[in-house]
């Protein structure tokens, strides 16, 4: 009697059957294009700068150069973004009369410079193109219209585009005042707000390109992220005209050092995609209130929504806000709010499903949290070298463990026990708050060793 296996072999598998190109096999000849390009930019810095940096900063430069590079392999919108960056900020330095040595009082007397490319021209510029972004994106979800909604992601990139010009060219702007004075631009409120401004919106345009054009079809989602980012800007027209905040100063000591390089930029993408998970939350929830009329359900959107718009109404109090501006203010955020409960149906069939706006909601939020707990580790290190201790519980130290705990209790219960849907929404977007108060209401409310930009 023959016996039968249970078990018949099986057909041989060619071990290359499931071997794929490498990642660095699957770059094609513009990425490499795009690599050879800041490959040579960062040998024309080290050429021309490297006397003037020190061991971390040429590190800094370095990997600051691989990362631009590998997020260009992967966002290839990115590529001509540098490039335009790139073309804009060396005509602005070539306007000022190029490296060798600047005239800054050529910014009131060039027109390139006067109206577009001096550093607080090309800031305004981008402000009101955020502006005009914000209403563009809410025209095109009340007219349903993909093209005018097109135009919205335009306009956010031009901003964008030419807030990191301003940027650049203050950095350079800073360097001709005389010696000692120069440095990047991310050392007080007025910088980092631009800095908040531009993060969160290259985020966004990377989710926008990622998720919603190319697989849902929609951009409706950039009104809601324009939203946080307008009331950044108009927080920021505030501080430069009624302070005169976008005046160039020299740092302060505990700011001359190589740490505020990297620990700031860090914190404010961390910063910047905690504050668009919250906007994705926000449009996740006006979304699922379009299934019900229930004043349970739409009362604590429409409050909450008011709470971010009396911001001016917090400066007030604390007579940071002189004149009655403010009120204005925070009228338009009380009738937005109602707007966006009012016409959630409508702007609900814009916005894309369920899902993918929680899976974006999940992604920044652990992009957040990663950068976040890097500049956590970073400042500690930072106050070791300047103050010799790592932590001092200063009231900035304290409120950024309460964020981290924050988003590391979220991201935790997503993770173990599939945290989703309106209890995960709600939580991000309450969370908008305790990062707010973190980045500003500590500045406002509290001193302590972090009080470089009081209000």
């Amino acid at each position: 009697m023959s016996s039968i296996s249970p078990h018949p072999p099986a057909t041989p598998v060619r071990i290359d059957d499931f071997s794929e190109p490498s990642y660095l096999a699957r770059r094609d000849l513009t990425d490499w294009l795009f690599a050879a390009a800041i490959v040579a930019a960062t040998v024309f810095a080290f050429v021309r700068f490297g006397a003037a940096m020190d061991y971390y900063e040429k590190v800094i430069l370095v990997g600051a150069a691989i990362a631009v590079t590998v997020t260009g392999w992967g966002f290839r919108p990115l590529r001509l973004f540098v490039a335009g960056l790139a073309l804009l900020s060396y005509a602005g330095i070539a306007a000022y009369g190029g490296f060798g040595g600047g005239d800054l009082s050529r910014a009131d007397t060039a027109f390139v410079l006067k109206f577009f490319l001096a550093s607080q021209s090309a800031i305004l510029w981008m402000c009101a193109l955020f502006f005009l972004a914000t209403v563009t994106y809410w025209i095109g979800i009340a007219a349903r219209s993909d093209f005018v909604q097109r135009m919205g992601s335009w306009f956010t990139w031009a901003a964008t585009l030419l807030g990191f010009t301003g940027l650049m060219l203050r950095w350079y702007e800073s360097h001709q005042m005389g010696e000692g004075i120069g440095h990047i631009p991310v050392s007080n409120l007025y910088e980092v707000f631009v800095l908040f401004s531009l993060i969160t919106a290259l985020f966004y345009l990377h989710y926008e390109r990622r998720y919603l054009v190319d697989n849902s079809g929609g951009r409706a989602l950039g009104g809601f992220v324009l939203l946080v980012i307008s009331s950044a800007v108009g927080f920021l027209l505030w501080y430069s005209f009624d302070r005169g905040a976008h005046e160039i100063q020299p740092l302060v000591p505990a700011l001359q050092s190589w740490w505020m390089k990297i620990h700031v930029p860090a914190n404010f993408i961390g910063y910047g995609t905690f504050s668009l998970a919250a906007m994705v939350a926000y449009a996740y929830l006006i979304k699922q209130s379009a299934t019900t009329s229930a004043p349970a359900r739409l009362v604590p959107l429409f409050l909450f929504g008011v709470l971010l718009g009396m911001e001016p109404l917090v400066f007030r109090i604390k007579n940071a806000v002189q004149g009655g501006g403010w009120v204005g203010y925070v009228v338009v955020g009380v009738a937005a709010s109602a707007a966006l409960v009012g016409f959630r149906k409508r702007i609900a069939a814009a916005l894309p499903s369920f899902e993918v706006l929680d899976d974006i909601m999940y992604k920044a939020i652990a992009v957040g949290f990663a950068f976040f707990t890097i500049a956590t580790i970073l400042g500690a290190l930072w106050a070791a070298d300047a103050w010799g201790a790592y932590w001092q519980w200063d009231p900035k130290e304290t409120w950024a463990l309460i964020v981290w705990l924050n988003y590391a209790a979220w991201l935790h219960l997503r993770l173990m026990k599939g945290l989703r849907g309106t209890v995960a929404a709600w939580w991000a977007l309450i969370g908008l708050l305790i990062t707010g108060f973190a980045f500003l209401g500590v500045n406002m409310f509290l001193s302590g060793l972090h009080s470089y930009g009081q209000l």
